[in-house]
């Protein structure tokens, strides 16, 4: 993608759907739990702007001109922190990064603290991935600027659950109906529970798999309280056949250390994504893995990089969505901002 500007060529212009007529009210995006399926409609059309401008020979827009977006990040990441800070540099925006290891949470300072201080430098949207579960909601409560969850803790990921959904519909068209297995360790996946809070809400039958270490009994139970049902099964042989998506899901190696599993051979046997695997989904199934993958441990290298997988376009999304997000959240959680701080005069 060509990301220098040529003085002989202006960029087109930039029409994004009027978020006025969308009923777009939030300020913060944190999950998807109490999402609509009018909502999720609306980040999908946005996204498919967003990606009309990504194709454009010069992919910049003055969307965001005189927006500052901070990346706070308490944990490593390369996928999630590079497309949100390119999401907001396409759309025009000044994009600050800061990594917690290297900033003032190294000597000690509070979560509030820091929130507090970046506020104060002048941000208007703040992206936080947080190792606890529960990080941003506390720094929604105490930012006057607009907060997007890029993963807390075991909780939620809602920006990999949207592109994953664009993913999936950009294939499959309506999701409802269509059979989504994701397998993996969902005891400590973030992106597991928020895809299955978007996919259900689509309509899409959702089958989580894993060992039974890694699946904790209530999990089941505890979404079909709120949620289409979601099925839990721990045998993937039997939870893949007739799938029209297969997810799966990093085995986190310290797992693996930590007595949930016997090892990373008797997983594989036992919960590989392979080709013998896939032959019991339905043909031309999708193959999905949020990243990064441990190939020849819940993925095979074949399958991974075969023509079912979508795992590049995964990537590729996630800067569409991400503008999207950007998008969405400024038009509303900017104004928002302003009127509380001039209340607060």
């Amino acid at each position: 993608m060509t990301t220098e500007a040529r003085p002989d060529v202006v960029p087109a212009p930039f029409a994004a759907p009027s978020t006025d007529e969308s009923g777009w009210k939030r300020r913060h995006l944190l999950d998807l739990d109490d999402f609509s399926v009018e909502e999720l409609d609306l980040v999908m059309r946005t996204t498919d702007t967003m990606k009309e401008v990504l194709s454009r020979e010069i992919p910049r827009v003055p969307a965001l001109r005189g927006t500052t977006v901070v990346t706070l990040f308490y944990e490593n990441s390369t996928r999630t922190r590079t497309s949100f800070e390119l999401a907001g540099k396409v759309l025009g925006a000044d994009v600050i990064n800061i990594a917690a290891s290297s900033s003032s949470v190294s000597k000690g300072e509070s979560l509030v603290d820091t929130v507090k201080t970046l506020q104060a430098v002048g941000a208007d949207v703040l992206i936080m991935r947080h190792n606890r579960s529960g990080g941003p909601y506390l720094a929604a409560r105490t930012a006057q600027c607009s907060v997007v969850n890029a993963g807390d803790g075991l909780h939620a990921h809602p920006t990999q659950a949207l592109l994953d959904l664009y993913t999936m519909r950009g294939a499959l068209g309506d999701v409802r109906g269509r059979k989504v297995v994701i397998v993996g360790d969902l005891l400590h996946s973030r992106v597991a529970r928020s895809n299955a809070w978007a996919l259900t809400a689509m309509g899409a039958d959702v089958v989580l798999c894993a060992p039974p270490t890694l699946a904790p009994a209530r999990l089941g139970e505890a979404l079909e309280d709120r949620l289409p049902p979601v099925r839990v099964e721990t045998n993937l042989d039997r939870a893949i056949v007739d799938a029209d998506v297969v997810m799966a899901l990093r085995m986190q190696h310290e797992r693996m250390q930590g007595g949930y599993v016997p090892g990373a051979r008797e997983y594989s046997r036992l919960y590989q994504v392979n080709t013998e695997r896939l032959a019991r989904a339905n043909p031309g199934a999708l193959v999905m893995h949020p990243g990064p993958m441990n190939e020849g441990v819940e993925i095979s290298h074949d399958v991974a990089h075969g023509l079912q997988s979508r795992v590049e376009e995964q990537v590729t999304n996630g800067v569409a969505v991400r503008m999207a997000v950007l998008w969405l959240i400024t038009r509303t959680g900017t104004k928002q901002a302003r009127a509380a701080a001039k209340g607060a005069l």
